[in-house]
């Protein structure tokens, strides 16, 4: 007599038409959340740089003009930090949202800290709204309650997530979000609206690039031509995102003529840094800005390793991964509020027992410790008490030997860490066990529901 034939594992419920909404799992810790973020967001805690430049886009949109042109705005804000500022680096997205603020806020009320206030909003909304969107995910693939409330609260109150968002008011949670929309859309089979979604995180921030190619390598198994479209959509959209602005509100198109600054940057948490050993470059002279362009073909070489895979969630997540940080560990500069767009990624594929929980701690504790290395926190005081940044910054001087050494030892720390991971995504990718959910292996859940075909985002391959 023949074995019965093995059961086919069931779509996720979003694949079968039968998204399972989350439920708050405790409103008083939601509140508690939201309550800490606004606060320290409230604090006049800001990087000089960030806050020149976010406010004066946000009043040159406002007013009808370029952010990309500089003007001398301290006769507006009433203060010689306007006199000369850098223009924003940041695609149209931003920008544009940045002048809506300041309608909202400083056109009626002209207060500094409430302009301030206000830009650090979206950040914080994004940072509730991947909590959300994270454990939601997770509910989905057939997790317990139990694993849900974890990654809810793990979202919510990462120390390292409250500072790029509520002290930092950086775009990164934004990218973040968008970019695990983007992915979740692709498995619920809403190619379209995914390839609009991811191409809006990358004119927000590009931090979430490699993701395309991630999201094509597991379409293109499935169907060829569904990857042609995805690819065409997500051009689409970003033509949209990022040149129609431009066209649309008469802006200067110089921007486009000029190549990414950071691909000529050396530093930040980048193994660049260690050429300050011996010397101390911030900018890549003649010839050795093509260092920066070195991730380029590993992350198309890592797509072709890792090519080979389960083309259900959890398999684009682990791609997904695996590319964006090699990356990261490959750019000559990576801002530490960068890392923030592969936290909730890893965090979901560590719940599922596709990867070990420390690599997600080290994720996040690295970066944060950086940010520390680089007195950051001192020197977000610089509006509030300048005397106090200087002194840091004459300490930081004096010290600076011994802080190099700390930096690099935790920057070999985060390569470490991060090709840990992307080893451990290739070898989740071609591992063919899926544990149980209860202990959080499995991804698709024990509820009825279609089977899909092998080898659909969303399937078994």
């Amino acid at each position: 007599m023949d074995p019965p034939p093995p059961r086919a594992r069931a779509r996720p419920p979003w694949v079968a038409g039968a998204w399972t909404r989350l439920r708050t799992p405790d409103r008083r810790l939601l509140a508690l959340a939201i309550l800490v973020q606004v606060a320290l967001a409230a604090v006049p805690l800001h990087r000089s740089y960030d806050r020149t430049t976010f406010e004066a886009a946000g009043y040159l949109v406002g007013t009808g003009q370029s952010p990309y042109a500089a003007r001398d705005l301290s006769a507006v804000f009433h203060a010689a930090a306007f006199h000369h500022f850098a223009t924003v680096g940041y695609p149209p997205p931003w920008p544009l949202l940045l002048g809506g603020i300041y309608r909202l806020t400083y056109a009626l009320v002209p207060s500094q800290d409430l302009y301030a206030f206000a830009i650090k909003l979206p950040a914080i909304a994004a940072v509730v709204g991947l909590g959300f969107l994270t454990a939601a995910t997770l509910q989905n693939l057939g997790a317990s309650p139990v694993l849900v409330r974890r990654a809810w609260l793990a979202v919510l109150f990462n120390p390292f997530l409250i500072y790029v968002a509520a002290v930092r008011g950086q775009t990164d949670p934004i990218v973040a979000v968008l970019a695990l929309a983007a992915l979740v859309l692709v498995a619920s089979g809403r190619r379209d609206l995914s390839a609009l979604t991811l191409a809006l995180a990358v004119c927000v921030k590009p931090t979430a690039a490699p993701l395309l190619l991630a999201v094509l390598v597991v379409v293109a198994a499935a169907s060829l031509p569904g990857a042609v479209r995805y690819a065409t959509v997500f051009v689409a959209g970003a033509l949209a995102f990022y040149v129609l602005p431009f066209v649309v509100l008469g802006w200067d198109v110089a921007p486009f003529g000029r190549a990414n600054a950071q691909l000529a940057l050396a530093g930040a948490m980048s193994p660049a840094t260690l050429a300050r050993l011996w010397t101390d470059p911030v900018i890549l002279q003649g010839w050795w800005w093509l260092l920066g362009l070195a991730w380029l073909p590993a992350v198309v070489i890592a797509a072709l390793v890792a090519r080979r895979g389960p083309a259900d969630f959890p398999g684009l997540l682990t791609l997904g991964v695996a590319l964006t940080l090699v990356f990261f560990l490959l750019r000559t500069w990576l801002a530490e509020t960068n890392v923030v767009v592969v936290l909730a990624p890893v965090l979901i594929l560590v719940i599922l027992g596709r990867l070990d929980r420390r690599l997600y701690s080290a994720l996040w504790i690295l970066p944060l410790v950086m940010t520390l290395l680089y007195l950051w926190p001192v020197k977000l005081l610089w509006a509030v008490a300048p005397g106090v940044v200087a002194q840091a910054a004459l300490w930081a001087e004096r010290s600076g030997t011994l802080l190099l050494a700390v930096r690099i030892a935790l920057i070999v720390a985060w390569q470490v860490a991060g090709w840990w991971t992307v080893v451990a995504c290739v070898r989740a990718r071609r591992s063919p066990v899926l544990a149980s959910a209860e202990s959080g292996g499995a991804w698709s859940p024990r509820r009825g529901g279609e089977t899909a075909r092998a080898g659909e985002p969303g399937g078994t391959s």
